[in-house]
């Protein structure tokens, strides 16, 4: 029961700890996602919705919990699951959006942005001095790939008729299928089309468009190089846990099929989702927390074009989907978290996007 609850809380917890960090991520410009000048990130408005947010996170997050672990006694595990899944987002939506009207609200009210001189700024020595990327990093995930196939290799002449594919929560064996070249190396396929994926994002995002201060954008290109790296590695160093994992659930069906305890597979996982985050945390959004003159410790360095951010909420709807046909770049900086995002407004970023949610799908089929 142990295991089967360390599952079950798994996915609550690291949603409500993620969800409670995510104004910590974000840039002060952009408390909620709502664009705000620098001479108010220290609004009070903001601090008091700050407060309340987590509160609320805070103290439904607990009622969740508790909630999850009843349900895990209760309930099959999949609908227990779900529920919880659904009772994080529906705590935190609420909150959230009532942070982004509030702040957004007195924004308008007391006319932030009136009289300000707003632009964009752009730094296209990004593009002909571009950020090196880590390939180093993308090492290990690679060679875990190499790996697990190997070992598949030498396993192959001795499998059994049947292999097991999946385990209960458990541990316990609970389906097999026929042994062939496909259901043997099934999980090497998926290793090497995520490590794949993954690398290749950390490698385009080099050339994703940053979302430069036009108050100091010299200052704000310089964290981005930092945040570009340090994202890279952390995103890798995920690929190579998850590659972890994926090996030793290879290896139990390579082996006959064992007892697979749950912890041990999620361990790897959760080690990798935990880097990604402090890395998040110790770069912010876009690397507004890296210091912006390249010595540690130093803080932001001294720059004033005497432009402020251009005020571009109308573009985004709730913080999160970005549409803006004017806009050529086909992904653009995350106004929550880390990361990126499409523009909705550009076809070719559609494309790509229905291209990346269906690869899973056409490799499952294939593979089935």
């Amino acid at each position: 029961m142990a295991e089967l609850m360390l599952v079950n809380l798994f996915g609550p917890v690291l949603g409500l700890v993620v969800l409670w960090l995510l104004p910590t991520m974000n840039r002060r410009t952009l408390p909620f996602g709502i664009r705000v000048p620098a001479a108010h990130v220290d609004a009070p408005v903001i601090a008091e919705q700050l407060r309340r947010y987590r509160r609320w996170i805070l103290g439904a997050g607990v009622v969740v919990v508790v909630a999850t672990v009843a349900l895990t006694y209760l309930l099959p595990i999949p609908v227990a699951q779900g529920i919880a899944l659904f009772a994080v987002v529906a705590v935190w939506l609420p909150a959230f959006l009532r942070a982004r009207r509030e702040i957004s609200a007195v924004k308008e009210r007391e006319g932030w942005y009136a009289g300000l001189r707003q632009g964009v700024a752009a730094d296209t020595s990004l593009r002909t001095e571009p950020v090196r990327f880590p390939w180093l990093w993308a090492a290990p995930a690679v060679l875990l790939c190499v790996a697990t196939a190997v070992l598949g290799i030498l396993r192959y002449p001795d499998l059994p008729p049947t292999l097991v594919t999946h385990w209960d929560l458990d541990g316990a064996p609970d389906r097999t299928v026929p042994t062939t070249v496909v259901s043997a190396f099934t999980l090497v396929f998926v290793q090497v089309a995520m490590t794949a994926l993954l690398v290749g994002l950390m490698w385009a995002s080099i050339r994703f468009r940053p979302d430069l201060d036009a108050a100091a954008p010299a200052a704000s290109a310089h964290q981005h190089r930092g945040f570009i790296v340090a994202t890279a590695k952390a995103v890798l160093v995920l690929s190579a846990l998850v590659n972890v994992s994926m090996l030793v659930i290879a290896w139990r069906m390579w082996d006959g099929g064992g007892r697979l305890p749950a912890g041990v597979v999620l361990l790897p996982i959760l080690a990798g989702t935990a880097m990604v985050i402090g890395s998040a945390i110790r770069t912010g959004q876009g690397g507004s927390r890296l210091p912006a003159d390249g010595e540690p410790g130093a803080g932001t360095a001294e720059e004033d074009t005497g432009v402020v951010q251009r005020d571009d909420d109308k573009y985004w709807t709730a913080a999160s989907i970005y549409v803006n046909r004017d806009d050529p770049a086909m992904f653009v900086p995350k106004r929550l978290g880390i990361g990126w995002t499409v523009n909705f407004g550009n076809p070719k970023g559609l494309a790509l996007f229905a291209a990346i949610l269906l690869a899973p799908l056409v490799l499952t089929a294939v593979l089935r």
